[in-house]
């Protein structure tokens, strides 16, 4: 029924959880791509950059003719990305800036095919409530925070700290589901 194998560059629950949604067997390979960020490097041209060499990265793990995702999300608070805690002083250092404000997540979708290669990029504004140190605490305690973009996963514990949501909720997440697909069907020449 599909010309291409579908492949997903990733090891998150989360991202293979959402591609399921798309109903449309896929396969999971896990490359290593150094997550660091180049100086002067944007928050937007970070997050493409990585989530293309995450696709470029599996294709070199796939069969040939494999149609290869490669994601990347990251959250952006005054210009600066907050990426996953290093340890729970820098997570709370981050619920801090986050506390009481509006935040950027982006995520960029990247597709490889062969000698083709697209990306693209979605991102969402999202407001938390003034949080208090038992609540941060209780939060870090819970586990969910520590691999996560931000120190937070909008779909579980945290999902009470947010009061207002401006944008694709699954950009937030980290697969964002209409450019997803979107993507695919552009990759396979369907649209």
């Amino acid at each position: 029924m599909f010309a291409n194998e579908l492949v997903l560059a990733s090891g998150s629950p989360r991202r293979q959880e959402l591609l399921k949604l798309l109903d449309r067997p896929f396969t999971v390979v896990v490359p290593n791509v150094p997550e660091e960020r180049a100086p002067n490097e944007s928050a937007r041209a970070y997050v493409k950059r990585l989530a293309l060499s995450k696709a470029q990265a599996g294709a070199t793990l796939a069969r040939a003719n494999s149609l290869v995702l490669g994601a990347d999300t990251v959250v952006v608070c005054d210009n600066d990305v907050l990426e996953k805690p290093n340890d729970y002083g820098h997570f709370v250092a981050m619920m801090k800036r986050l506390s009481g404000r509006s935040h950027l997540a982006i995520t960029a979708i990247a597709a490889v095919l062969n000698e083709k290669e697209d990306v693209v990029v979605s991102q969402a504004k999202v407001t938390f409530k003034a949080l208090n140190d038992e609540e941060i605490d209780h939060y870090w305690q819970s586990g969910e925070p520590q691999d996560k973009a931000g120190g937070y996963g909008i779909q579980g514990r945290a999902s009470k700290f947010v009061t207002h949501l401006e944008g694709s909720y699954f950009a937030v997440v980290g697969l964002p589901m209409y450019e997803t697909e979107q993507l695919i069907l552009t990759m396979e020449g369907r649209v």
